[in-house]
């Protein structure tokens, strides 16, 4: 990764990823998922995987690289929201 906690940074300031992760966490019984997904975008932004993934699709030329479920699954994030609820 050319630059990890940039990479962190833009992942962490996704509205689609933030909008994907919410709606994980709604469907995971989270009683607030707006609240919990921003209050825990740092932890999620930086799950294992996820940064190399985004910068690849970015040198792909994928413009937004939180809104292709290729990128990062629906699956990675589901382990990582269920992991950081206590689920996993």
């Amino acid at each position: 990764m050319a630059d990890q906690y940039l990479t962190i940074a833009v992942i962490a300031e996704s509205v689609a990823m933030h909008r994907r992760v919410t709606a994980c966490a709604a469907q995971q019984g989270q009683s607030n998922p707006e609240t919990w997904t921003s209050e825990q975008r740092w932890g999620w932004a930086a799950a294992p995987g996820w940064g190399e993934a985004w910068d690849s699709a970015v040198a792909s030329g994928i413009d937004d690289p939180g809104a292709d479920p290729a990128v990062i699954t629906d699956g990675q994030i589901l382990a990582q929201v269920q992991a950081m609820l206590g689920q996993g």
